[in-house]
C-alpha cells in the first residue's frame, strides 16, 4: 500500500551548522491522524517545512503519494495543505476572499459550494464578510484553517493548531479533524497540548533533538509504556512494612495511612490480589482503593527525559 507520505534518512544542517534533523525515518499511512510530539526545538516544524516545500533538505529524501518533493514538486504540494504556527493573514481582506484566493492560488476554479461549506464547518459563515483584522485570534486561526483547505488538499499539517485557543474552539477542531479523517484526509498533528494527541491521534511519534524516539499506535504506546497503580487508604497507620509485604512494589505514603502498589501493565498477573490476601493476613484494613493509569503526557515526559 503506497503511503501518504513516505520519509527516508532525512536530515537538516543549517548554515550555522547547527544539525536540526538526523536521518528521519517516517511513514505516514493514508487516512491516519498522526500526533508529531516534541519539545520546544526537537525538530517538528522544520520536518513539516521541508515535506511542504518551505526548507530544502540537506539529505534524504520525501515523497507524497510517491512525488517527490524535489524532482515533482508542484504535484506533491498540491496535495498538502499546511496550517502554519503562526497567523499569516491578509488582515484587510474579508474572510471570503481570502479563502477564495488561496484556492486559486494552487490553480483550482472557483468553487462557492466548497468554500461555503468549509466555512459553515469551521462556523466561520456568519463572518464571511467581515475583515481579518475584526476577527478574534481563535476566529483567526480557523481561517487559516479554511485557507488550508480550499484547495482540497490530501494531507493536512496543523502545526499548533490550537495555540491560543479557548477550550470550546478546541475541541470544536477535534470534531473537524475527525470529519476530515472521515472523508480520506491524511493528518499529521503537532501540539502542546498532548491530551489533544491522546484524543483524536491514531499513532503517536515523539522527536527529540532531531531524532525520532518512537513511532507507534497510540494505544499500543500506552499499553506498552504506561504504568498502572494501585493506592490503598489504610484504616490505621501501618508502620514499618510487615515482612509479607517486602515481595511487593510499595511506596508508603502519607504517615503510613496510604500505600501505592505499581504493577506491571503487560503482566500476564497484576498481584493485586495477592497483595489484598497478605494484607489481609497481616491484619491490614483497607479504607479505600484507587487506581490509575499514566497518561500519554507521563509517556511523552518519560520518553524525553531518558533520550537526553
Amino acid at each position: 500500500m503506497q503511503h501518504a507520505i513516505s520519509i527516508s534518512g532525512l536530515s537538516k544542517v543549517y548554515d550555522s551548522g547547527f544539525t536540526a534533523l538526523h536521518g528521519v525515518d517516517l511513514d505516514v499511512r493514508t487516512g491516519e491522524i498522526l500526533a508529531l510530539l516534541g519539545p520546544n526545538g526537537a525538530g517538528k516544524t522544520t520536518l513539516i517545512s521541508i515535506v511542504c516545500g518551505i526548507v530544502n533538505p540537506s539529505g534524504g529524501s520525501v515523497t507524497v503519494q510517491g512525488h517527490d518533493i524535489i524532482r515533482d514538486y508542484r504535484a506533491a504540494r498540491q496535495l498538502i495543505g499546511l496550517v502554519p504556527q503562526e497567523l499569516h493573514v491578509e488582515t484587510f481582506e474579508t474572510v471570503w476572499d481570502t479563502v477564495n484566493y488561496s484556492r486559486g492560488l494552487f490553480g483550482k476554479s472557483p468553487n462557492r459550494a466548497l468554500c461555503e461549506q468549509i466555512l459553515k464547518d469551521l462556523s466561520l459563515w456568519e463572518k464571511k464578510d467581515n475583515k481579518i483584522l475584526q476577527l478574534s485570534g481563535g476566529m483567526k486561526r480557523r481561517v487559516m484553517i479554511a485557507k488550508a483547505l480550499a484547495h482540497e488538499p490530501k494531507i493536512l499539517f496543523l502545526d499548533e493548531p490550537t495555540a491560543g485557543v479557548d477550550v470550546e474552539l478546541r475541541k470544536d477542531m477535534w470534531q473537524l479533524v475527525r470529519r476530515l479523517r472521515e472523508n480520506g484526509v491524511t493528518i499529521i498533528l503537532t501540539t502542546h497540548y498532548i491530551e489533544e494527541a491522546e484524543e483524536i491521534a491514531d499513532r503517536v511519534a515523539v522527536i527529540n533533538k532531531g531524532r525520532l524516539i518512537v513511532v507507534e499506535e497510540k494505544t499500543e504506546l500506552m499499553r506498552k509504556l504506561g504504568k498502572k497503580q494501585l493506592t490503598l487508604e489504610l484504616s490505621e497507620n501501618i508502620g514499618p512494612l510487615p515482612e509479607a509485604l517486602a515481595v511487593y512494589d510499595l511506596e508508603v505514603e502519607d504517615g503510613g495511612r496510604r500505600l501505592v502498589y505499581h504493577y506491571d501493565t503487560q503482566a500476564g498477573r497484576t498481584g493485586i490480589g495477592s497483595l489484598l490476601a497478605d494484607l489481609n493476613r497481616s491484619g491490614i484494613a483497607v479504607k479505600d482503593l484507587d487506581t490509575e493509569q499514566s497518561s500519554l503526557e507521563d509517556i511523552f515526559v518519560s520518553l524525553v527525559e531518558e533520550a537526553r
